[in-house]
């Protein structure tokens, strides 16, 4: 069955979408009462954040929108120290796009925001002109449970962690465009155990940044100018699979600029680095964990190159990759 513009007029056919399918989907006590606002119950500070998610193609190996909407969102809560508690989904459907696909979008939201645990409290729901694409928009509040950590919070000493492989998601999404086959799968997946790891052994946590879009070099280079320090990376430190390192090759792609939805990096005290390491390799999502640099007097961020040479790392410029999350 096709949506059609009936669907977002508030009437019989709106409300059939909310309850035969997000209703069906996000079921939970706080949104079945179906208010014009969700009566939330948090203690302490929270941490606040909203994006919007546009991906093309919508389904892609290891995920589709739904699932980079809710962990896009419950990450950045995250990074901040934050418990996720509730997020809000707001749907722009346009006209012809498939009830069933809809469908299996909300149903994958729905099964990571219980892996993340949290709860999908209100949304909203428009349908516009259009040739069956669909955009989502979220928003999340989450509990601080250890305030201070920041993108200015880094020090001279500071060791670098990264979570896991670069690029899976950006090399997927691509392959799915140009309609390369190969078994790339998108990383996409929620970071909160790596967070609350690294928080519930102690570590010293500075800065925690999750690594999307403008790739690793980006960040880093955010961290190195508002903490006015400078970045050093080791590349033979640098997690890449052989499948990405090849699909690189063939593309001229930089592994340093290219997307991630799984991935973060956590800026921890040097003296707490290994035990950092083996906290977020306890997470199903950090196996591949690496320690990649550290922090240094002076500014911008530069790469030791395995023949031990040494490179500037600057930040994206132009287009990396349009609608990847």
């Amino acid at each position: 069955m096709k949506i059609d513009m009936t669907y977002g007029s508030g009437g019989k056919q709106t409300g059939d979408l909310i309850n035969q399918v997000f209703l069906k989907h996000f079921d939970n006590p706080i949104l079945n009462k179906l208010e014009d606002s969700a009566v939330l119950s948090v203690s302490g500070t929270i941490a606040y954040t909203t994006d919007s998610f546009v991906v093309t193609p919508l389904f892609f190996k290891g995920g589709n929108i739904g699932k980079l909407a809710v962990c896009g969102t419950v990450n950045d809560l995250s990074m901040m120290g934050a418990i996720p508690k509730y997020l809000t989904a707001g749907f722009i459907i346009e006209e012809g796009a498939d009830l069933e696909m809809v469908e299996s979008i909300a149903m994958t939201m729905a099964l990571t925001a219980k892996e993340a645990g949290v709860f999908i409290v209100a949304g909203d729901t428009k349908v516009v002109e259009g040739n069956g694409g669909i955009y989502i928009n979220t928003s999340g509040i989450g509990e601080i449970i250890k305030g201070g950590i920041s993108i200015s919070g880094c020090k001279q000493g500071d060791a670098i962690i990264l979570s896991g492989n670069l690029g899976d998601h950006h090399a997927a999404i691509l392959s799915e465009r140009m309609g390369i086959e190969n078994e790339i799968a998108s990383d996409c997946a929620p970071l909160h155990t790596i967070a609350k790891n690294l928080l519930d052994d102690g570590i010293e946590v500075h800065c925690m940044r999750d690594v999307t879009r403008g790739g690793l070099a980006t960040v880093l280079n955010e961290a190195a100018d508002q903490s006015g320090v400078s970045v050093e990376i080791w590349e033979d430190a640098i997690p890449v699979s052989r499948e990405v390192k090849g699909f690189c090759d063939i593309l001229g792609l930089d592994p340093l600029y290219m997307a991630n939805e799984g991935k973060m990096i956590a800026i921890v005290k040097e003296a707490d680095a290994n035990e950092a390491l083996e906290a977020v390799k306890r997470s199903p999502y950090g196996a591949n964990a690496r320690i990649i640099g550290t922090i240094q007097e002076g500014k911008g961020v530069r790469m030791k190159t395995k023949l031990m040479g040494s490179r500037t790392i600057d930040v994206l410029y132009g287009e990396g990759l349009p609608r990847i999350c």
